[in-house]
């Protein structure tokens, strides 16, 4: 089943869908298992060189206990990442003065990425991971945490504890709901409702709304 996407929803461009992505890397992993529909949730890495294939591959690691590495390990798998959303009121349109005929909705970004999940039992591979993963997290602190600031043979406990995922993305689907099917008023009066709440969530969806998508 392919993701519902009117035209004007489509992301504003190429690079949007990575974007959010990089920006909101916890996704929910969903598959058909044996007992029916699973879903996990964990951070990913969306890899895009030429090596990762022509849509990219997602890697990412699992605790050792946790069976998605098995039950998934070889089948077709969705990763869904959500960027900005908020409830968009109908007070906020200056249509609703004029005509009354205005309904509320929800505005949001999603990101969806499909293909085959592999899991990797690997030291090596894993610890690159983990040293990745952290590097991009901490990247923007101040002072930045590195995994070979905890004792070696700690770290290698700790791997052995995880398992190694990767989806090798056979298609991308990106839809970006921020209200450009209102009028530019409304648009102007959804900015402004949302920047109104204060959240940072909030602002950011106004950010999008206000870029045209």
């Amino acid at each position: 089943m392919t993701l519902y996407l009117p035209a004007h929803f489509a992301p504003p461009d190429a690079g949007a869908a990575a974007g959010l992505v990089a920006a909101h890397p916890l996704a929910m992993l969903a598959w058909a298992g044996g007992g029916g529909l699973e879903a996990e949730h964990l951070p990913l890495l969306w890899d895009r060189s030429p090596a990762d294939g022509a849509h990219g591959t997602l890697r990412g690691h699992v605790a050792r206990a946790n069976p998605v590495w098995r039950e998934a390990d070889g089948r077709p798998v969705i990763a869904v990442f959500r960027g900005p959303q908020a409830y968009v009121t109908p007070s906020w349109y200056p249509s609703k003065a004029a005509t009354a005929k205005v309904v509320p909705t929800w505005n949001y970004a999603v990101v969806q990425l499909r293909g085959t999940l592999r899991a990797v039992d690997d030291a090596p591979w894993l610890r690159a991971l983990v040293e990745r993963l952290t590097d991009t997290q901490e990247a923007s602190r101040a002072h930045r945490w590195r995994v070979g600031a905890a004792p070696d043979d700690y770290i290698a406990q700790m791997l052995r504890a995880i398992v190694g995922i990767e989806v090798t993305v056979d298609a991308v689907q990106a839809k970006w709901k921020m209200s450009q099917n209102r009028t530019p008023a409304d648009r102007a009066g959804v900015v402004a409702g949302l920047e109104s709440l204060g959240s940072d969530e909030a602002r950011a969806a106004a950010a999008l709304v206000r870029s045209g998508g």
